[in-house]
Protein backbone atom coordinates (compact mmCIF):
# COMPACT_ATOMS: atom_id res chain seq x y z
CA UNK A 1 0.00 0.00 0.00
CA UNK A 2 1.41 3.24 -0.72
CA UNK A 3 1.79 6.21 1.33
CA UNK A 4 -0.46 8.20 -0.27
CA UNK A 5 -3.57 5.43 0.44
CA UNK A 6 -2.73 5.85 3.94
CA UNK A 7 -3.90 7.60 7.04
CA UNK A 8 -1.11 10.23 8.08
CA UNK A 9 -1.39 12.95 10.80
CA UNK A 10 1.38 14.62 13.22
CA UNK A 11 0.84 16.84 15.68
CA UNK A 12 2.71 18.38 18.41
CA UNK A 13 0.62 18.86 22.16
CA UNK A 14 0.20 22.27 23.06
CA UNK A 15 -0.08 23.66 26.61
CA UNK A 16 -4.23 23.00 26.94
CA UNK A 17 -3.54 19.35 26.18
CA UNK A 18 -0.80 18.60 28.13
CA UNK A 19 -0.90 15.96 31.30
CA UNK A 20 -4.08 14.92 29.69
CA UNK A 21 -4.53 11.16 28.35
CA UNK A 22 -3.35 9.87 25.13
CA UNK A 23 -6.58 9.21 23.99
CA UNK A 24 -8.27 12.75 25.12
CA UNK A 25 -5.55 14.29 23.55
CA UNK A 26 -6.14 12.70 20.15
CA UNK A 27 -9.22 13.27 19.82
CA UNK A 28 -9.25 16.87 20.95
CA UNK A 29 -6.71 16.77 18.16
CA UNK A 30 -8.46 14.68 15.66
CA UNK A 31 -12.13 15.35 16.03
CA UNK A 32 -13.03 13.45 13.10
CA UNK A 33 -11.99 9.89 13.75
CA UNK A 34 -14.27 8.11 16.29
CA UNK A 35 -12.49 7.65 20.07
CA UNK A 36 -12.83 4.51 19.25
CA UNK A 37 -11.52 4.15 16.18
CA UNK A 38 -8.18 6.01 17.57
CA UNK A 39 -8.39 3.84 20.94
CA UNK A 40 -7.96 0.98 18.71
CA UNK A 41 -4.67 2.70 16.67
CA UNK A 42 -3.48 3.36 20.17
CA UNK A 43 -3.48 -0.09 21.15
CA UNK A 44 -1.94 -1.48 17.48
CA UNK A 45 0.84 1.22 17.51
CA UNK A 46 -0.48 3.12 14.57
CA UNK A 47 -1.08 6.11 16.52
CA UNK A 48 2.82 6.77 18.74
CA UNK A 49 4.29 9.42 21.28
CA UNK A 50 7.86 10.37 20.13
CA UNK A 51 7.84 7.07 18.03
CA UNK A 52 7.06 4.82 21.34
CA UNK A 53 3.67 2.73 21.53
CA UNK A 54 1.74 3.85 24.22
CA UNK A 55 -1.63 2.71 26.00
CA UNK A 56 -4.71 5.22 25.63
CA UNK A 57 -4.49 6.09 29.38
CA UNK A 58 -0.92 7.24 29.47
CA UNK A 59 -0.64 11.03 29.53
CA UNK A 60 0.77 13.28 26.67
CA UNK A 61 3.30 16.43 28.07
CA UNK A 62 3.83 19.49 26.26
CA UNK A 63 5.61 19.45 23.14
CA UNK A 64 5.31 15.37 22.53
CA UNK A 65 5.08 14.69 19.36
CA UNK A 66 1.61 12.11 18.47
CA UNK A 67 2.34 10.78 15.14
CA UNK A 68 -1.00 8.23 12.90
CA UNK A 69 0.56 6.23 9.86
CA UNK A 70 -2.51 3.63 9.55
CA UNK A 71 -4.05 1.29 6.88
CA UNK A 72 -7.46 2.58 6.01
CA UNK A 73 -10.40 0.48 6.78
CA UNK A 74 -13.90 0.05 6.41
CA UNK A 75 -15.00 2.88 8.89
CA UNK A 76 -18.94 2.66 9.16
CA UNK A 77 -21.23 -0.36 9.06
CA UNK A 78 -24.66 1.76 8.18
CA UNK A 79 -26.61 0.72 5.03
CA UNK A 80 -26.56 2.42 1.83
CA UNK A 81 -29.52 4.09 0.65
CA UNK A 82 -30.96 5.50 -2.70
CA UNK A 83 -31.56 9.19 -1.40
CA UNK A 84 -31.38 12.44 -3.71
CA UNK A 85 -28.17 14.66 -3.40
CA UNK A 86 -28.38 17.75 -4.68
CA UNK A 87 -24.76 18.09 -6.07
CA UNK A 88 -23.32 21.13 -6.49
CA UNK A 89 -19.51 19.84 -7.49
CA UNK A 90 -18.39 16.72 -7.82
CA UNK A 91 -14.52 14.98 -8.86
CA UNK A 92 -12.69 12.48 -8.03
CA UNK A 93 -11.12 13.83 -4.57
CA UNK A 94 -14.67 16.29 -3.21
CA UNK A 95 -18.28 15.83 -3.57
CA UNK A 96 -19.91 19.32 -2.70
CA UNK A 97 -23.99 19.32 -2.23
CA UNK A 98 -26.50 21.89 -0.99
CA UNK A 99 -28.19 19.63 2.44
CA UNK A 100 -31.54 20.72 2.36
CA UNK A 101 -33.07 21.73 5.79
CA UNK A 102 -34.22 18.17 8.08
CA UNK A 103 -31.89 15.83 6.23
CA UNK A 104 -29.85 14.26 9.39
CA UNK A 105 -26.40 14.38 8.76
CA UNK A 106 -24.84 10.97 11.03
CA UNK A 107 -27.02 7.86 11.39
CA UNK A 108 -27.58 8.35 15.22
CA UNK A 109 -29.81 6.77 18.09
CA UNK A 110 -33.41 7.83 16.73
CA UNK A 111 -31.78 8.09 13.16
CA UNK A 112 -30.34 4.62 12.14
CA UNK A 113 -31.37 5.49 8.15
CA UNK A 114 -32.18 8.32 5.84
CA UNK A 115 -29.09 10.52 6.62
CA UNK A 116 -26.77 11.66 4.44
CA UNK A 117 -24.29 8.96 5.16
CA UNK A 118 -26.49 6.51 4.20
CA UNK A 119 -27.23 8.55 0.98
CA UNK A 120 -23.76 9.36 0.89
CA UNK A 121 -22.54 5.07 1.12
CA UNK A 122 -25.05 5.10 -2.11
CA UNK A 123 -23.87 7.32 -4.35
CA UNK A 124 -20.06 7.20 -3.70
CA UNK A 125 -19.40 4.15 -2.52
CA UNK A 126 -15.64 4.67 -1.97
CA UNK A 127 -16.19 6.78 1.24
CA UNK A 128 -17.17 3.72 3.45
CA UNK A 129 -13.60 3.72 3.72
CA UNK A 130 -12.78 6.94 4.90
CA UNK A 131 -13.26 8.43 8.84
CA UNK A 132 -16.74 9.11 9.41
CA UNK A 133 -17.74 7.93 5.48
CA UNK A 134 -15.80 11.26 4.63
CA UNK A 135 -17.46 13.87 6.36
CA UNK A 136 -15.20 16.54 7.48
CA UNK A 137 -17.56 19.21 9.17
CA UNK A 138 -21.46 19.16 10.05
CA UNK A 139 -24.58 21.09 9.42
CA UNK A 140 -27.48 20.73 12.25
CA UNK A 141 -30.36 18.86 10.95
CA UNK A 142 -32.53 22.03 10.58
CA UNK A 143 -29.66 23.66 8.70
CA UNK A 144 -30.09 23.55 5.04
CA UNK A 145 -27.04 24.71 2.44
CA UNK A 146 -23.48 23.90 1.42
CA UNK A 147 -20.87 20.78 2.73
CA UNK A 148 -17.84 19.33 1.35
CA UNK A 149 -17.51 15.49 1.58
CA UNK A 150 -13.97 13.59 1.08
CA UNK A 151 -14.27 10.65 -1.76
CA UNK A 152 -9.94 10.02 -1.05
CA UNK A 153 -7.74 10.02 1.37
CA UNK A 154 -5.45 13.06 -0.02
CA UNK A 155 -8.71 14.84 0.46
CA UNK A 156 -9.98 13.84 4.00
CA UNK A 157 -6.17 14.97 4.85
CA UNK A 158 -6.28 18.19 3.14
CA UNK A 159 -10.04 18.83 4.70
CA UNK A 160 -9.11 18.65 7.85
CA UNK A 161 -6.06 20.57 7.52
CA UNK A 162 -7.94 23.54 5.92
CA UNK A 163 -10.25 23.70 9.05
CA UNK A 164 -8.05 23.01 11.77
CA UNK A 165 -6.15 25.71 9.96
CA UNK A 166 -8.65 28.19 9.32
CA UNK A 167 -8.02 28.34 5.73
CA UNK A 168 -11.24 27.22 4.57
CA UNK A 169 -13.77 29.83 4.66
CA UNK A 170 -17.16 29.53 5.28
CA UNK A 171 -19.92 32.03 5.41
CA UNK A 172 -24.07 31.70 6.67
CA UNK A 173 -27.36 33.54 6.08
CA UNK A 174 -29.22 33.99 8.98
CA UNK A 175 -32.82 36.04 9.98
CA UNK A 176 -32.08 37.03 13.80
CA UNK A 177 -34.94 38.74 16.01
CA UNK A 178 -33.72 42.31 17.07
CA UNK A 179 -32.68 45.14 14.48
CA UNK A 180 -28.91 44.94 14.93
CA UNK A 181 -27.22 48.41 13.78
CA UNK A 182 -24.19 46.83 12.64
CA UNK A 183 -21.60 44.28 12.05
CA UNK A 184 -19.44 43.20 14.91
CA UNK A 185 -17.06 40.24 16.44
CA UNK A 186 -18.34 37.08 18.72
CA UNK A 187 -15.30 36.19 20.63
CA UNK A 188 -16.75 33.76 23.34
CA UNK A 189 -15.50 29.87 24.34
CA UNK A 190 -18.45 27.80 23.68
CA UNK A 191 -18.64 24.41 25.53
CA UNK A 192 -21.44 22.12 27.00
CA UNK A 193 -24.34 23.70 29.05
CA UNK A 194 -23.73 22.98 32.52
CA UNK A 195 -27.27 21.93 33.24
CA UNK A 196 -28.96 21.39 30.00
CA UNK A 197 -26.78 18.49 28.63
CA UNK A 198 -28.35 19.04 24.66
CA UNK A 199 -27.31 22.10 24.88
CA UNK A 200 -24.37 24.47 24.21
CA UNK A 201 -23.69 27.57 25.80
CA UNK A 202 -21.10 30.45 26.42
CA UNK A 203 -18.47 29.13 29.13
CA UNK A 204 -15.27 29.85 30.31
CA UNK A 205 -13.78 26.59 30.28
CA UNK A 206 -14.89 26.07 26.08
CA UNK A 207 -13.32 26.05 23.46
CA UNK A 208 -12.11 29.37 21.66
CA UNK A 209 -14.46 30.96 18.99
CA UNK A 210 -15.46 33.46 17.01
CA UNK A 211 -18.12 34.29 14.87
CA UNK A 212 -18.12 37.84 12.40
CA UNK A 213 -21.39 38.82 11.60
CA UNK A 214 -22.48 41.88 9.35
CA UNK A 215 -26.23 43.34 8.22
CA UNK A 216 -27.52 42.49 4.77
CA UNK A 217 -31.14 44.13 5.04
CA UNK A 218 -32.72 45.30 8.39
CA UNK A 219 -36.43 44.81 9.20
CA UNK A 220 -39.06 46.37 11.92
CA UNK A 221 -37.86 44.00 14.65
CA UNK A 222 -35.40 41.54 12.85
CA UNK A 223 -32.55 41.20 10.77
CA UNK A 224 -30.70 39.56 7.65
CA UNK A 225 -27.42 38.85 8.61
CA UNK A 226 -24.28 36.91 6.80
CA UNK A 227 -22.17 35.44 9.73
CA UNK A 228 -18.36 33.80 8.59
CA UNK A 229 -16.61 31.54 11.14
CA UNK A 230 -13.22 31.73 12.44
CA UNK A 231 -13.89 27.88 14.31
CA UNK A 232 -16.28 25.50 13.72
CA UNK A 233 -17.83 24.52 17.55
CA UNK A 234 -21.13 22.97 17.85
CA UNK A 235 -24.25 25.09 17.30
CA UNK A 236 -21.74 28.15 16.97
CA UNK A 237 -23.64 30.68 14.94
CA UNK A 238 -26.88 29.82 17.29
CA UNK A 239 -25.24 29.95 20.41
CA UNK A 240 -23.04 33.36 20.00
CA UNK A 241 -26.22 34.89 18.33
CA UNK A 242 -28.48 34.10 21.65
CA UNK A 243 -25.51 34.78 23.59
CA UNK A 244 -25.48 38.75 22.33
CA UNK A 245 -29.76 38.70 22.60
CA UNK A 246 -30.18 38.43 19.02
CA UNK A 247 -31.32 34.49 18.58
CA UNK A 248 -32.07 33.26 15.06
CA UNK A 249 -35.59 32.76 13.99
CA UNK A 250 -37.07 29.56 14.64
CA UNK A 251 -34.41 28.18 16.94
CA UNK A 252 -36.49 26.58 19.38
CA UNK A 253 -33.11 25.28 21.40
CA UNK A 254 -32.04 28.42 21.81
CA UNK A 255 -34.27 31.06 21.13
CA UNK A 256 -37.51 30.33 23.31
CA UNK A 257 -40.86 31.04 22.03
CA UNK A 258 -41.56 32.80 19.23
CA UNK A 259 -41.82 36.55 19.01
CA UNK A 260 -43.68 38.99 17.40
CA UNK A 261 -43.35 42.28 16.82
CA UNK A 262 -45.59 45.08 17.87
CA UNK A 263 -48.05 45.86 14.93
CA UNK A 264 -47.41 42.14 13.40
CA UNK A 265 -49.88 41.58 10.74
CA UNK A 266 -51.58 38.15 10.29
CA UNK A 267 -49.35 37.56 7.28
CA UNK A 268 -46.23 37.59 9.40
CA UNK A 269 -47.50 36.16 11.91
CA UNK A 270 -48.67 33.13 9.68
CA UNK A 271 -45.23 32.67 8.51
CA UNK A 272 -43.24 33.53 11.71
CA UNK A 273 -45.65 30.77 13.76
CA UNK A 274 -44.99 28.26 10.60
CA UNK A 275 -41.52 28.59 10.61
CA UNK A 276 -40.05 25.59 12.98
CA UNK A 277 -36.41 25.24 12.22
CA UNK A 278 -33.03 28.14 12.94
CA UNK A 279 -32.81 30.32 10.01
CA UNK A 280 -29.60 29.26 9.28
CA UNK A 281 -28.43 28.41 5.90
CA UNK A 282 -24.65 27.54 4.85
CA UNK A 283 -24.42 30.10 1.81
CA UNK A 284 -20.97 29.65 0.19
CA UNK A 285 -18.02 27.21 0.80
CA UNK A 286 -14.19 28.43 -0.31
CA UNK A 287 -11.47 25.76 0.19
CA UNK A 288 -8.19 25.13 -1.64
CA UNK A 289 -8.86 21.83 -4.13
CA UNK A 290 -6.79 18.64 -2.25
CA UNK A 291 -4.98 17.25 -5.54
CA UNK A 292 -4.61 21.68 -7.66
CA UNK A 293 -4.05 23.25 -4.69
CA UNK A 294 -6.09 26.17 -7.10
CA UNK A 295 -9.01 27.54 -5.02
CA UNK A 296 -12.50 27.01 -5.35
CA UNK A 297 -15.64 28.58 -4.10
CA UNK A 298 -18.97 27.34 -4.21
CA UNK A 299 -22.59 29.64 -3.16
CA UNK A 300 -25.93 27.78 -3.20
CA UNK A 301 -28.95 30.23 -2.81
CA UNK A 302 -31.33 30.81 0.14
CA UNK A 303 -33.90 27.71 0.27
CA UNK A 304 -37.84 28.50 -0.68
CA UNK A 305 -38.62 28.73 3.61
CA UNK A 306 -36.16 31.49 4.30
CA UNK A 307 -36.81 33.43 0.95
CA UNK A 308 -40.41 33.58 2.29
CA UNK A 309 -39.76 34.58 5.36
CA UNK A 310 -37.55 37.68 3.91
CA UNK A 311 -40.46 38.62 1.94
CA UNK A 312 -43.15 38.55 4.58
CA UNK A 313 -40.60 40.62 7.25
CA UNK A 314 -40.21 43.21 3.92
CA UNK A 315 -44.08 43.12 3.20
CA UNK A 316 -44.25 44.09 6.94
CA UNK A 317 -42.03 46.98 6.47
CA UNK A 318 -44.06 48.30 3.79
CA UNK A 319 -47.33 47.72 5.48
CA UNK A 320 -45.51 49.96 8.39
CA UNK A 321 -44.45 52.99 6.16
CA UNK A 322 -47.61 53.07 4.69
CA UNK A 323 -50.37 53.14 8.20
CA UNK A 324 -47.44 55.78 9.06
CA UNK A 325 -47.96 57.84 5.60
Amino acid sequence: MTAENRITATFTVPSSLSDKRLDQAAAELMPEHSRSRLQGWIKSGALTVNGKTCKPRDRVMLDDRIELDAEPEAQVSWEAESITLDIVYEDEHLLVINKPAGLVVHPAAGHAAGTLVNALLHYAPEVENLPRAGIVHRLDKDTSGIMVVARSLIAHTSLVDQLQTRTMGREYEAVVVGTLTGGATVDAPIGRHPRERKKMAVVGTGKPAVTHYRLIERFAAHTHVRCKLESGRTHQIRVHMAHVRHPLVGDQLYGGRIRLPKGTTDELREVLSAFHRQALHARKLTLEHPATGAEMSWEVPLPEDMERLLAALRKHVQDLERDDF
